[in-house]
């Protein structure tokens, strides 16, 4: 979400205001939403609200959807703040929304990070959402599915926002230029820029503000990438996400957790962390190693991973960093396995060429009378009431696949166990052929 510029004689006016979209055709970005015949164009186009969950990360335009939507109906606009409100506040934006309907007026109700409100506090919406006293919107950073109750949410269209494209931040600064907000920048240091920002539109804004400061105080005509580093000092330094230094470090994490050295993986870790990157990206890329190098052999990793990035969600920095910690030290020291991910390499690989296999007959589902008359299911036969809950000699690709043979346990961790426990069962198999 890209505001588009409007001059104004007054500089006091803080930059994000002033490029703030005053119109739906001011908005750049979010064409998968905005665009031509999309869903929340055809919304505004409709003239006729209705409640709904934007969902997407911080500075992507959640706030200026909501706001130009009530322009747009001519609707009384009443924000709650999910972190600072309650109860109280949702009774008296019910008071304001009646009111303004004795007048003839719609109202929209636009609650920032509505994922904090408990249950009861969204539950409270219901009842005037489903009377239409007022249209109901909910700006949340968090999965919806997992946030807001599903009685909201039956209500409510979700739309999901995307980070800005670094081609949207860049037109954020073109529009600065323009208002001459900004001296001139050079475009290493633009670029630069676009990476702090990270995909987010506010970051940008609030920087760039702090530049105009800078730059006038100190009278610089252009905008350069040492004056830029200068200027912005630790706080540039400790964020390069997008640059190539980055993702080598990332790449030294992950290298030396496949490496099983702890000391090595906890140092890129912390330097990632020095450098501004952000923690939720850490946990999903320990989520990852997790399946990938470390797989079956220990299972245990999979879950450690995905507690330690809820710890962080719940405690959030620096305390979460802690369990991100933790989680590193437990996956350098596993035993390690890429047979699965091998092996899931290996079928995708197998599909795209192969052609479409009709599933066996015996494994079809037959849920009416006609696909049992048609013999679907026909001489299935149930593993648990097989002898050992294994039935030996069942075939379960489709007929006439030689078996792949994808997936090999390699000698470490629980994947020795598995190894011998599929020995075994190919074993049981080849004796019910000799039959």
């Amino acid at each position: 979400m890209t505001p588009v510029a409007h001059s104004t004689a007054n500089s006091h006016v803080p930059l994000a205001e002033r490029l703030r979209p005053r119109t739906l055709l001011e908005v750049i970005g979010q064409q998968q939403l905005l665009g031509e015949g999309m869903a929340l164009r055809i919304a505004f186009e409709s003239g006729q609200p209705h409640s709904c969950i934007l969902w997407g990360p911080p500075g992507t335009g959640k706030t200026t959807i909501a706001r130009l939507m009530a322009d747009a109906f001519d609707a009384q606009f009443i924000t709650i703040s999910a972190v600072l409100g309650g109860v109280k506040d949702i009774r008296e934006a019910v008071e304001q929304a009646q009111v303004a309907q004795g007048q003839g007026r719609r109202t929209i109700v636009f609650v920032d990070e509505v994922h904090r409100f408990n249950k009861s506090q969204q539950d409270a919406f219901l009842a005037h959402v489903e009377s239409g006293l007022f249209t109901f919107i909910g700006a949340t950073t968090e999965n919806p599915s997992f946030e807001v109750n599903s009685a909201l949410l039956s209500r409510a269209a979700v739309y999901v926002l995307q980070p800005l494209a670094p081609q949207d931040l860049e037109q954020i600064i073109a529009r600065a230029l323009a208002l001459q907000a900004l001296p001139a920048i050079e475009k290493i240091a633009s670029e630069r820029l676009v990476g702090f920002a990270d995909g987010d539109a506010r970051r940008l804004l609030n920087t760039l503000e702090m530049l105009s400061v800078a730059a006038t105080q100190e009278r610089v005509s252009e905008i350069t990438d040492p004056w830029l580093q200068k200027v912005l000092g630790e706080r540039m330094r400790r964020y390069d996400k997008g640059g190539e230094q980055f993702y080598d470090t990332i790449s030294a994490l992950h290298k030396s957790v496949r490496g099983s050295n702890p000391d090595a993986a906890l140092y890129w870790l912390v330097r990632m962390l020095d450098g501004g990157a952000e923690p939720r990206y850490l946990a999903r890329r320990l989520i990852r190693m997790a399946s990938e190098d470390i797989g079956l052999a220990d299972p245990r990793a999979l879950r450690l991973a995905l507690d330690a990035a809820d710890v962080y969600e719940r405690l959030g920095s620096p305390e979460g960093e802690l369990a991100l910690a933790q989680c590193v030290v437990y996956l350098a020291v596993a035993p390690k396995s890429n047979a699965v991910y091998k092996a899931f390499n290996a079928a995708k690989a197998f599909v795209k060429q192969d052609g479409t296999r009709p599933v066996p007959m015996h494994l079809r589902n037959a849920p009416t009378r006609l696909m049992k008359e048609l013999d679907y299911g026909k001489g299935y036969r149930y593993a648990h009431d097989e002898e050992g809950g294994f039935a030996a000699g069942e075939r379960y690709l489709p007929d006439g696949m030689a078996p792949p043979g994808f997936y090999r346990p390699v000698e470490r961790g629980l994947e020795i166990r598995i190894a011998e426990k599929l020995k075994q069962l190919r074993a049981l198999d080849l004796q019910h052929q000799k039959k």
